[in-house]
């Protein structure tokens, strides 16, 4: 019996509403249109450098990361989703596995497993996918988080270790910036040189850092121990001066190293790629050798400005127990490319606003184009018995290649115009006449005109507007 028949029964307790985990996020269907065009951008911007999509697990073991990025960055230390995957029998094992919170580690794993170097071949990968790190969120920064990322790598016959990879794998990211419309990128680019050189750094800024490192904030004082390089890379406004300081890892770097980064250099000068040498860029993961690069933002990131980044690694496959693979890679923070667009769109609008543009033309002023794209039409039958024919009518139309949303005969004419108006760029009202002439009534909402027009014009005439 319910409460409402007794009245005096106990109420149940309300259940509480449940909300996404923090740190994550839903992406509406106002928001993924915008998603989705950065991201058959990068499809179609990689494509042409001969690069194909690699699609790995979410899931990993966890010594992947700890052998790979390493047991004293913050990533392994404090920011993964690490869980004990119990047996479920007594014949298995049970196993630590860990949500990736990077895809370098897990493509040069999937490189190595099946064997791809075994083709003699330069693998050209990229994927687009989700990455998780129990970090604090902040804007543009998210525990479920998304990457658009490529890594070029192979045996050295290949080519792999050859400087002009890095070069061509940087023009391609300026390339595809340009063609998303990103404004005033500013690339930084330096080199860690060899493992051997990295080795000798280590110590020439743990002996200068040893003297002083009381003077640094908490996290960098514990990092002039464990990772020294990840001191260079602190934005402690406090430490600034000090880090300034230290020496230069350009001081350090053994005559192999100098020529390589000298030959990229001269590749993106040939290919007018604009750069600027940043001694104090570092990459702080443990697999990371000679060229280092980040691409920074004006507009949209505040001072995390960060955009993408990466580097050349040429012994993470020995590191992991494969074989030598020279490679490179990078990751683009796809939740910050979208805050970087956006906040773009929204400046050309206020921009335009000012210049005294109508407020419906300094809409139109940006290329950007944000929420769900109006569909070609809304057909509207007048009453249910129209219903059947409403259905083949959009079947056609959609085989025709146009976007179509089908109302329903029980609406009130009011309401399919509402509704048509909200979704679509014309209504097709449907009624008993139409239907027994083989007709459609078309009215087109920008100009208010209205016509009816033959079933066989109207695929025709739709398109013509889909592409005016």
């Amino acid at each position: 019996m319910s409460n409402i028949e007794n009245p005096g029964a106990p109420k149940s307790p309300a259940r509480p509403t449940l909300k996404a985990v923090r740190g994550t996020r839903d992406l509406l269907p106002d928001q993924t249109p915008l998603w989705n065009r950065v991201e058959s951008t990068a499809r179609a911007v990689f494509a042409r450098y001969g690069f194909g999509e690699i699609r790995t697990p979410i899931l990993e073991d966890t010594s992947l990361f700890s052998r790979s990025v390493g047991e004293e960055t913050d990533i392994v230390s404090k920011e993964m989703f690490t869980w004990e995957d119990r047996a479920r029998a007594a014949s298995e094992k049970a196993q630590s596995l860990t949500l990736r919170p990077e895809n370098t580690a897990g493509v040069v794993r999937a490189y190595i497993e099946h064997k791809l170097g075994e083709t003699g071949q330069l693998q050209k990968l990229y994927y687009i996918g989700p990455q998780f790190r129990r970090e604090r969120p902040q804007k543009g920064r998210y525990r479920q988080f998304w990457q658009i990322g490529a890594e070029v790598l192979g045996p050295q016959s290949s080519g792999s270790d050859s400087p002009l990879r890095d070069a061509e794998l940087l023009e391609m990211l300026a390339t595809f910036l340009a063609e998303l419309g990103i404004r005033d990128w500013k690339l930084d680019i330096n080199s860690i040189g060899s493992p051997d050189d990295r080795a000798r750094y280590n110590q020439a800024l743990r002996e200068a850092l040893a003297p002083i490192k009381h003077q640094l904030c908490p996290d960098n004082q514990r990092r002039a121990e464990t990772n020294p390089l990840r001191v260079l890379d602190s934005k402690e406004e406090a430490d600034q001066e000090i880090i300034d300081a230290l020496p230069k890892i350009a001081d350090y770097l053994d005559p192999d190293s100098k020529t390589h980064f000298d030959q990229v250099l001269a590749a993106l000068d040939a290919c007018s790629v604009p750069y600027h040498l940043n001694p104090r860029l570092v990459r702080g993961l443990d697999y990371y050798t000679r060229t280092t690069f980040e691409f920074t933002v004006t507009t949209g990131l505040g001072t995390q400005n960060a955009l993408l980044g990466g580097g050349r690694y040429d012994g993470l496959s020995e590191m992991l127990g494969g074989p030598r693979a020279p490679g490179i890679g990078f990751a683009i923070g796809e939740d910050r490319l979208i805050l970087t667009l956006q906040a773009q769109a929204e400046a050309d609008l206020e921009a335009a606003r000012n210049a005294g543009a109508r407020p419906e033309l300094a809409e139109g002023s940006s290329h950007l184009e944000i929420g769900v794209p109006k569909l070609d039409a809304y057909i509207a039958p007048i009453g249910p018995a129209q219903n059947p024919a409403a259905l083949a009518l959009a079947k056609d139309l959609r085989t025709a290649g146009l976007t179509i949303e089908v109302g329903d005969g029980s609406f009130k004419l009011r309401k399919s115009f509402d509704i048509a108006d909200t979704l679509a760029r014309h209504i097709i009202l449907l009624g008993e006449d139409e239907v027994a002439t083989n007709t459609a009534t078309v009215k087109t909402f920008a100009t208010g005109v209205q016509e009816k027009i033959s079933r066989e014009s109207l695929a025709n005439l739709l398109l013509r507007n889909s592409v005016s």
